[in-house]
């Protein structure tokens, strides 16, 4: 138990992190959320509590903290530092909110979590890039808004990797599909047959790693990052990815989830500059879909 009685007017946390330096603030925050630190023998929560001269206050960190609850099922946080984190999101999963889904998001959860663990009630994410709901694998979010600038601002360097099972063979064994996609309206995205005001180019290279079952798996690597591009692209070139039914793709009886999976995410960390590198396996159901490894 620490104690101390204080000699100057001073909010609770500021007079705290006086009084012991040593300590961070986040560790001083969490013994408020939980009720470890009390002035003149009652609990006190609010970091800007006003403390006059005389008033007593001691901390009683045997009242440990609750366990943090753990992220959803297939929801994982794979990196952590003071910039970034990178997680591996399920299919089924939104990315952020939309207009009828604002609580069960990947971004409200991992907010959640962060609150949660660091004590800390006004600890912010923000969103660097995003997957569909139906699609899973890496997303990296960002923890300080110059964090979130600064991967922006790079972020058509960086290398955005997948791997999706589509319906058929392709004549074309590895290639790059170019073209012009209309993303005007909200919730499906067109493959336009030339330019026009209201599209923007979107480049796919592919490869395919195997074939059967009347299916084949590629290897993707998007040049842009335009919404829907790898689904609608592949749709025009007569290979919808298998469960995609919003672009023409059949539902597989051994899965009802879209068969798009974000393998692997390369780039320039924000803070410190160095090469960043993570990698996903695809998930077992969509191995699946061939056979094969």
């Amino acid at each position: 138990m620490l104690s101390s009685t204080v000699t100057a007017s001073a909010a609770l946390l500021d007079h705290l992190f006086c009084l012991w330096p040593e300590v961070k603030r986040t560790k001083m925050r969490q013994w408020l959320r939980f009720g470890a630190v009390h002035v003149n023998d009652r609990p006190v929560t609010r970091h800007d509590h006003p403390l006059q001269p005389g008033d007593v206050i001691t901390i009683r960190p045997r009242k440990a903290p609750p366990q943090v609850a753990p992220l959803p099922a297939g929801l994982h946080l794979l990196h952590e530092d003071e910039s970034i984190l990178v997680i591996l999101k399920p299919a089924g999963l939104l990315t952020v909110a939309t207009d009828t889904e604002r609580q069960r998001t990947a971004f409200r959860f991992l907010t959640d979590h962060l609150r949660e663990r660091t004590g800390d009630a006004r600890a912010r994410l923000w969103i660097v890039h995003r997957l569909d709901r139906d699609t899973s694998g890496l997303i990296v979010l960002a923890r300080t808004e110059e964090a979130k600038l600064a991967l922006q601002e790079s972020w058509d360097l960086a290398e955005k990797q997948y791997q999706a099972v589509v319906e058929g063979a392709l004549e074309q064994k590895q290639g790059t599909l170019r073209g012009h996609l209309d993303e005007s309206q909200p919730h499906r995205v067109y493959a336009a047959a030339r330019p026009g005001p209201s599209t923007r180019e979107a480049i796919t290279h592919y490869r395919v790693v195997r074939e059967g079952y009347g299916r084949s798996l590629l290897d993707i690597t998007l040049e842009t990052g335009r919404r829907h591009q790898i689904r609608v692209q592949l749709a025009a070139a007569g290979h919808p990815i298998v469960g995609d039914v919003t672009y023409g793709g059949k539902p597989a009886s051994s899965t009802r989830r879209l068969a798009l999976h974000a393998t692997a995410l390369r780039f320039q960390h924000p803070a410190t500059g160095r090469e960043m590198c993570f990698q996903s396996p695809l998930p077992e159901d969509l191995a699946r879909l061939v056979p094969g490894r």
